[in-house]
This record gives structure tokens, C-alpha cells and sequence, in this order.
């Protein structure tokens, strides 16, 4: 019966999500000729459009690993509730979509206890990447979606100011998004809760 139930539960999501698009073209940018091996590594989110599941997300963190076959892991961390609550972590897989400057990305998850992914393609928008100084990695990225439902906005230092917090923030509402949903993420490093620090790299346990 249970077999049963997640069968017909990834029918449903699969039907649900298969038509999910993935636009080259769209309001929302794509940065141009984005260099996957600065992009990769640690991320901290500084603020985002949160989905239903983030809405009260501490200490978020992302990291992205390259694969030898071209995919990307993922894995994003976090604490729900405040930074002394339950930790989360998700694993998904990011394919980059050819011919689009590698700033087009869809992102698959998998339905817990079975190797079915859903959805087959959750649109990602590399919409903005900032680099640091010289040739050294990435220091800011935006990622959005045609969509505009979600947005997450990543550093690599896990504090922004408000005035370069104000800048990027005037650039996402030139988009066409509604800034008023973007959320400043609480970020607190030594965690104020256990004085644990940032659990860097890829898919290791929460």
C-alpha cells in the first residue's frame, strides 16, 4: 500500500511539475558567460524570497560541487525557528541547460525514500554574479526565476551592508520582482546557540 501511495504521489508531482519551464528568455536576466569554476564552493544567503519551507530559515548556506559528468551537487543547509533549531539539508542536482552561458540551471530533487526526481526541472536563473578582486572566485551571485516567485541572494562572506544590501536590492526590483517579499536572512557566526561555526563543502550530514 505504501508503494503504492509514493507511486502514485510522484505520478501526481511528476504530472504536476513536468511542464515546469525552463526560459532562456525571460525578464529576469542571465548573467553572461558565467565561469562554473569561480561559481563553485560556499555560499551564505544574505537575503531571499523564501519558499514555504524557509520562511523562518537561520544560518542558510549553500555549497555547489562540480561533477565529473558536468551536473552540479548541491547541498543547502540551515536552522528553522531560530539558530538553536531543527536543522535542514537538502542534496539536489543542478544540470546546467547548453548554450546559455552556463547561467541556466535545472535543479532536481528527489521524493524522500525513492530515487524519483521531482520536479525534472525546478528552474534556476544565475541572474547576477559579482567577482572579487583579480581572478579569485565569484563574491556575490543572485539566483531568481522567470517566475519571480523565489529569489536567493548569496555572498561569500556571511554579512552585507545595508547600503550594498540597498544596491542589489534596487537591481532585483528592476526585474519586475516585488522587493517588499525579500527577506534579510539572520546570519550569526559563532553560532549564538552552540557556538558551532559554518559546516563548509558538500553533502555531508546537517
Amino acid at each position: 500500500m505504501r508503494n503504492l501511495f509514493i507511486a502514485s504521489l510522484a505520478v501526481l508531482l511528476l504530472s504536476a511539475c513536468a511542464g515546469v519551464p525552463l526560459k532562456p528568455d525571460s525578464t529576469v536576466p542571465l548573467a553572461k558567460d558565467v565561469d562554473l569554476a569561480r561559481y563553485m564552493g560556499d555560499w551564505y544567503v544574505i537575503a531571499h524570497i523564501p519558499t514555504s519551507r524557509d520562511t523562518t530559515a537561520h544560518n542558510a548556506m549553500e555549497n555547489y560541487t562540480l561533477k565529473p559528468d558536468g551536473s552540479i551537487a548541491t547541498t543547502y543547509r540551515n536552522r528553522l525557528n531560530g539558530f538553536g533549531g531543527e536543522k535542514k539539508l537538502l542534496t539536489p542536482t543542478a544540470f546546467v541547460v547548453p548554450d546559455t552561458g552556463n547561467a541556466l540551471w535545472g535543479m532536481r530533487f528527489e521524493i524522500p525514500g525513492t530515487s524519483i526526481p521531482w520536479p525534472p526541472h525546478y528552474e534556476y536563473r544565475v541572474a547576477h554574479v559579482e567577482p572579487a578582486v583579480g581572478s579569485t572566485p565569484y563574491a556575490v551571485t543572485i539566483i531568481a526565476r522567470s517566475q519571480k516567485d523565489f529569489l536567493w541572494l548569496f555572498s561569500r562572506s556571511p554579512q552585507m551592508g545595508d547600503i550594498e544590501l540597498a544596491r542589489y536590492t534596487q537591481l532585483i526590483a528592476s526585474w519586475g520582482y516585488d522587493v517588499t517579499r525579500l527577506v534579510r536572512m539572520p546570519q550569526q557566526w559563532p553560532n549564538s546557540a552552540d557556538g558551532s561555526m559554518p559546516l563548509l563543502g558538500p553533502h555531508r550530514d546537517p
